[in-house]
């Protein structure tokens, strides 16, 4: 593919791509570094910490609901940093505060100008519950053509399962074949890289700052800062004489 355009399908990372996960992450774990006096540990050693212990569980519990594994992921945060386990409904209220992580600024606006372009899939390591109350309030109920989560495929990204998964469904709806779709991601880890290996065209939404899903090496086949710079790219594309 030589340009956006010719793409029908965008395949879509939500935490990290579209709602703004670290941000999210940090302020859900407040609460336990405050009551533990944590206030100088450095926020890039909050996140790296969090990432290390949700890829291990993902690895470890391929079926365990998302929230469940948050859950789970607390205790084994406190647990790394030398602080005092959490109770299990302090866990439990991490585990539940998905629906509290904020949309980036551009997100929703970028999706409705990209809608009259292109069918608008979610590929998200959630479970079906949480991502219902992230569409209904921060994604501001932005209708998705089709939704698929860890839960229905029964694994985590980068597994090659999530985008089998993907493709055969948007074959099986629209008709899209793997050429026509594009994974749209921040994660090198979880999309870019399996995407590559699967022949899967991908549009690197870098989110600038963001520490989570980094890989030493970058593959893209697109790169924008934001998905509100994707969405005049793709306009600037189609209004080209």
């Amino acid at each position: 593919m030589v340009n956006l355009k010719d793409f029908r399908l965008l395949s879509f990372d939500v935490y990290g791509t579209l709602i703004d996960y670290e941000s999210g992450i940090l302020s859900a774990l407040q609460p336990l570094l405050s009551a533990n006096s944590c206030s100088d540990v450095p926020r890039s050693r909050l996140l790296e910490t969090y990432y290390e212990l949700e890829v291990q569980q993902q690895h470890e519990s391929p079926g365990m609901p998302y929230s469940q594994l948050l859950a789970t992921i607390h205790q084994r945060f406190a647990a790394r940093l030398g602080l005092q386990p959490p109770t299990a409904e302090e866990s439990r209220a991490f585990g539940d505060s998905v629906s509290n992580w904020p949309a980036f600024p551009d997100t929703v606006s970028a999706l409705r100008r990209l809608a009259k372009r292109y069918k608008l899939v979610v590929l998200s390591n959630i479970d079906r519950h949480s991502f219902a109350l992230t569409n209904s309030g921060p994604l501001e109920g932005f209708p998705f053509d089709l939704v698929i989560t860890a839960q229905d495929v029964g694994s985590y990204k980068p597994s090659p399962r999530n985008f089998r998964y993907m493709l055969k469904e948007v074959k099986e709806h629209f008709g899209v074949e793997k050429e026509h779709v594009l994974q749209t991601a921040q994660s090198q880890f979880h999309d870019h890289h399996p995407a590559r290996a699967m022949a899967i065209h991908s549009g690197w939404i870098v989110r600038p700052g963001a520490i989570m899903g980094n890989r030493e090496e970058e593959i893209y086949d697109w790169k924008f800062d934001t998905l509100g710079e994707m969405a005049d790219a793709l306009e600037a594309e189609l209004s080209a004489p």
